[in-house]
């Protein structure tokens, strides 16, 4: 089953503060996180989990960025299935 943690479970595991998080999203550097209601949203565990695996890695902007385009397609199949 799949984990979704919401923003303060995220900057405690990444290390970094809301804005900065938010900025990643934007440039491609971080996955969107996943609505779960109407004021609230998360991201799923097993992304934040890869993209910390990347970094550590020293995988470099581009290749992150193709990792989360990859993780969001991999949602949107989810969703048409």
């Amino acid at each position: 089953m799949a984990r979704i943690l919401r923003l303060p479970d995220v900057i405690n595991k990444i290390g970094k503060t809301r804005s900065p998080i938010y900025a990643d999203i934007a440039t491609g550097l971080f996955p969107r996180p996943v609505k779960l209601g109407p004021r609230a949203a998360g991201w799923p565990e097993s992304e934040i989990e890869e993209v910390i695996s990347a970094r550590i890695a020293g995988a470099n902007e581009a290749s992150i960025r193709k990792l989360v385009t990859k993780l969001h397609e991999a949602r949107r199949l989810a969703q048409a299935a």
